[in-house]
Formats: C-alpha cells, structure tokens, sequence
C-alpha cells in the first residue's frame, strides 16, 4: 500500500464521520418565543437606579433549552440607556416556560444627553426599544429579540 492509498482513505473515513455526526444534529429545532413579561425600577445602589427586566420564554420543543447567556439594551428616542449581561439562567423544559429575570443600570453620559433632547420636544412621544440576544448551549441558534414603543409624557 502507498502512502497515498493511505492518506485517501483516512480522508475519506474522517469525511464520513462528520456527515454521520452531522446528520444526528438536531435540525427541527424551533426557535424559542421570547416576550417581555415586565419591567420595574429596583432600590438604588451607590445612587444609581437599577432596573429589573423579566423575559418569558417559550420552548416549543421536546428538548430543554440551555441558556448560556443573554446580552440586552434598552433606547430611549435611540440612545442605548440601559445595558446588561446575564449567564446565570435556568434551563427551560420542553414544551415548558420560564420567566428569565435580568438587572440593568443606567448609563449616566446617555441619560444626560437624552434629558436634553427632551427639553426640545416636550410634546413628542417617547421612543423605546428593548434588544436582546440569546445564545444557547448546543446546537439552538443564537435568538435576537425585539420590542418598540412609544411613552406618551402628557
């Protein structure tokens, strides 16, 4: 045998493994439905409000979603007011539900600019968007999430 015979074989092994692993990937996963269940002002800490966010998020699947993280943020009239990161979450069953809950702080030089742009236009509404991205462990896509309104201030 040649070392050329030999290399095509293992080539060809090695090719035939990853099609037969590939192919017990699971690929009817349904993406997971994601809402926003509410949103409320926490005490403040070393005088900067907090705020606590709640996800509901649906698995429409048999299998459990394993959540390796989530990254959001919150504009106002498109500036990012709020940011935060969460990596502590709880398996979803399947065909299950769960409430996701997340902390974010305000950021203060946005704010600042926001105040002011709301000196200008009083009577417009306020403009919101919530974002989030859902990564999963295994083979779930990442999950982007997304929310607008309007705040009406009178």
């Amino acid at each position: 045998m040649s070392w050329r015979y030999f290399c095509d074989r293992a080539l060809l092994a090695v090719v035939l493994a990853m099609l037969v692993g590939c192919a017990s990937f699971p690929s009817d996963l349904d993406p997971p439905k994601v809402s926003l269940e509410s949103f409320r002002s926490l005490p403040a800490v070393s005088g900067l409000p907090r705020f606590e966010i709640q996800l509901r998020v649906i698995n429409p699947n048999q299998q459990p979603l394993d959540i390796a993280g989530i990254s959001y943020s919150i504009e106002l009239l498109d500036k990012e007011v709020m940011t935060g990161v969460a990596n502590d979450i709880p398996p979803i069953e399947g065909y299950g539900e769960g409430v996701v809950t997340l902390e974010a702080g305000l950021q203060l030089l946005e704010i600042l600019r926001l105040m002011a742009g709301l000196g200008a236009s009083q009577s417009d509404p306020l403009v919101y968007r919530f974002s989030a991205k859902i990564d999963f462990n295994g083979f779930m896509p990442t999950q982007r999430i997304e929310e607008r309104g309007e705040i009406k201030l009178n």
